[in-house]
């Protein structure tokens, strides 16, 4: 199955259109582009995606991303000839995208939900250790097409780790990193180190780093990987696929997922507005984007501000006026949870649709609703990420103020795997004033102390 496709401007009285092996972000009246797709989508497809989960070892079925070709086919491959299609897709093996939602009941819990109808689909099991796998996926098969040598991002740690990967594993690629000097955890500045990235510390932090890149998009031929990028957000579609795929095309009440550089917000957004095309759902469920106190451009532009997609009729003055004085007063983003450490996100407009089409809120959380929900998830058997927790905060926010109500089917998104940021985890467990700290005892060698303690 071949499709058509195209880049598009997501501004409707613009929507001009470009060749789809073109090296752009943008359209040429400064907005964001999409990847649109022409062709017969049949729900029969749903049938396809279900039997190529016996893979038999073909690491495109066995990908949690490629298994949909037929909705991200801007390569143009023929989806069903395998000899085709190996030529042009880029994947690790088949390893990205292998997750679905499952249930935890002490989390369901802790957010006051029933566990039946409380999903958390945890993307930190890709990979490199985050969601960023699923759309490097397809911004690679992009670079690939396009003959790209060199990529480049800006990051506060998943995009470049998952970046690096994907460019070690191409053999003939090289990554370049931009991240905030000091504002990247250990453990992914020590990915992006290890798979070979040329790692450049920034004087700033995201924010800086990422009007660098866009600079750099209009001024070399350098690949650019950051969300900016239309066909990096394709790979991030089949999030919701393989959810949707897993509750048998069951759309949920509620999809609850972190805000930062909002790559997800639109590409979630995105999904669910081509199967609505595609009549593939007649439902449309409600998105719930968190962010933190401390990085809350979405959450005030939209509640304060009250700024609309408005069926693409934005008010840009709200959002030069916000970042106006956001520059003046010298405000920088901050908080722990430092993968949604962003004040200008570049996705924003995408994320007004988003919330449009679906209806959706935004809400903000604490750093400390944040760490106590990271902690509540590790007391689960699992891990996330703080920025991950911010989907359980969140959700145990909405639910409080009955803005979800307590029978909702909600499926949570947790973007980063817990081993991201161990620093983060271990301050948190150190501190015994925290709800759920699990603090380490100090004892002497003494086998009567510790088994007293052992047993207390």
């Amino acid at each position: 199955m071949k499709t058509k496709s195209w880049l598009q401007c997501i501004i409707p009285s613009c929507a001009k259109t470009y060749d789809i092996i073109e090296r752009r972000t943008t359209c040429n009246c400064g907005e964001l582009l999409d990847v649109r797709y022409a062709g017969d989508f049949p729900k029969s497809l749903q049938e396809t995606f279900s039997l190529r989960l016996n893979h038999s070892q073909n690491i495109f079925n066995e990908s949690g991303v490629w298994r949909y070709r037929e909705l991200l086919n801007f390569a143009q491959v023929d989806t069903e000839n395998y000899f085709d299609y190996s030529k042009h897709l880029v994947s690790l093996d088949g390893a990205e995208g292998r997750t679905k939602p499952f249930h935890l009941t002490r989390v369901a819990d802790y957010v006051g939900l029933k566990t039946s109808n409380f999903w958390l689909q945890f993307e930190g099991d890709n990979p490199t250790g985050s969601f960023k796998d699923n759309g490097m996926a397809s911004a690679f098969t992009h670079a690939r097409m396009v003959g790209a040598k060199k990529v480049v991002c800006a990051s506060t740690g998943n995009t470049s780790s998952s970046a690096a990967a994907f460019a070690a594993n191409e053999l003939d690629m090289e990554a370049v990193i931009l991240v905030g000097e000091g504002k990247i955890a250990k453990g992914k500045l020590a990915q992006s180190l290890a798979y070979g990235a040329k790692v450049l510390q920034v004087k700033g932090d995201f924010d800086v780093a990422m009007a660098m890149v866009q600079a750099l998009s209009k001024e070399s031929n350098i690949y650019v990987v950051n969300s900016l990028n239309s066909f990096r957000l394709e790979g991030q579609k089949t999030i919701m696929f393989r959810m949707l795929d897993y509750l048998h095309w069951e759309v949920p009440d509620w999809i609850v997922f972190p805000g930062g550089n909002l790559g997800n917000a639109s590409a979630f957004g995105k999904a669910f507005i081509e199967l609505y095309e595609y009549r593939w759902i007649k439902k449309k469920p409600r998105m719930a984007v968190i962010v933190a106190d401390g990085a809350p451009t979405l959450s005030d532009l939209y509640n304060k501000h009250k700024l609309r997609w408005n069926r693409g009729s934005i008010e840009n003055s709200i959002i030069n006026e916000y970042y106006n004085e956001v520059d003046q007063l010298g405000i920088k983003a901050n908080t722990r949870a430092s993968a949604i450490e962003i004040l200008k996100p570049v996705n924003l407009k995408k994320a007004l649709r988003t919330l449009e089409f679906t209806d959706g809120i935004v809400t903000t959380v604490s750093d400390q609703a944040i760490m106590d929900a990271m902690a509540m998830v590790s007391k689960n058997g699992f891990g996330c990420e703080p920025a991950s927790a911010a989907t359980v905060a969140g959700t145990k926010k909405l639910v409080n103020q009955g803005l979800i109500s307590a029978d909702a089917t909600v499926v949570g998104i947790a973007t980063g795997h817990m081993l991201k940021d161990t620093t983060a985890i271990v301050d948190y467990h150190f501190n015994p004033k925290n709800k759920f700290a699990n603090t380490p005892i100090t004892v002497e060698p003494d086998v009567s102390q510790i088994l007293k303690l052992a047993n207390s």
